[in-house]
């Protein structure tokens, strides 16, 4: 009879978790432990790179403060559609960017 009530318990916590819309939102971070993110120069398009390393040419750090930390945060949706221009300055992206 053990089981049976177990069973009966996790079967209703399910149903209850369905309901009510309770559900588990798993964050996917932009980058990987020992990287930091950064952003294409006058194009759409990020990447990570590895921390006390600098960018490549043609990548910048993102500006103090406004650093994507996880996928769809508002720093990831804001850089969707701008970029910065080889003078560190904020643009918007071309349409299809």
């Amino acid at each position: 009879m053990g089981r049976a009530l177990a069973g009966a318990v996790v079967a209703a916590a399910v149903a209850v978790a369905t309901l009510t819309g309770c559900s588990l939102r798993i964050e996917e971070a932009s980058c990987g432990g020992g990287e930091y993110p950064v952003l294409a120069v006058n194009s759409g398009g990020g990447d990570c790179v590895p921390d006390g390393e600098e960018p490549a040419e043609g990548w910048a750090r993102y500006p103090q403060g406004k650093v994507p930390e996880k996928v769809g945060d508002k720093w990831d949706i804001y850089w969707s559609t701008r970029t910065l221009d080889e003078n560190g300055e904020i643009i918007e992206l071309a349409e299809g960017g």
